[in-house]
């Protein structure tokens, strides 16, 4: 569900591309990998982002980018970590420590990717940081720390209302 979901709402923003960026859309959709990450677990996280990513980017045109879909579920998986510490989802500290693991998650998850593209695309490290990193990493962190807030308060009322 979550790589469907993710599928769905980078496909329907991979347009709005960051001008003199190496193909860096804003992508609110960020959420969805880092959000089920939090709440279902780091396997979870990282599949959601992984294959959620392949298929948005192939439904938008983009082809295949294994080092991208890579740094897309290792976001999700490291955002997964803090999963099995968080049971009410709608407490602050809660909403913290998923802020804090959004802005830890983002940071290694692009970094993988913008530095595989030193030996892919034969590019150094300041065009890659310049290029790459910086764009995916400031517009995927603040889609993440805005959005996961909104799904983890969401999801803490759906919760409540199954009686779990």
């Amino acid at each position: 569900i979550g790589a469907a979901l993710y599928r769905l709402l980078s496909a329907a923003t991979n347009f709005l591309q960051i001008p003199a960026a190496g193909n860096v859309a804003i992508r609110p959709a960020i959420a969805i990998p880092l959000f089920f990450g939090i709440a279902f677990g780091p396997i979870v996280g990282f599949i959601t982002g992984f294959l959620g990513n392949i298929l948005g980017d192939l439904l938008s045109g983009y082809g295949f980018w294994i080092w991208w879909d890579l740094g897309n579920g290792i976001m999700g998986l490291v955002a997964g970590l803090i999963a099995a510490s968080i049971q009410d989802y709608a407490r602050f500290s809660n909403i913290l420590k998923a802020e804090i693991m959004v802005i830890v998650a983002v940071a290694v998850g692009m970094m993988f990717a913008s530095i595989t593209e030193i030996w892919v695309s034969g590019i150094d490290f300041a065009t890659t940081i310049a290029v790459n990193f910086l764009p995916s990493f400031l517009s995927n962190v603040i889609n993440g720390l805005i959005l996961v807030p909104i799904l983890m308060i969401a999801y803490a009322a759906v919760v409540s209302r199954s009686g779990r």
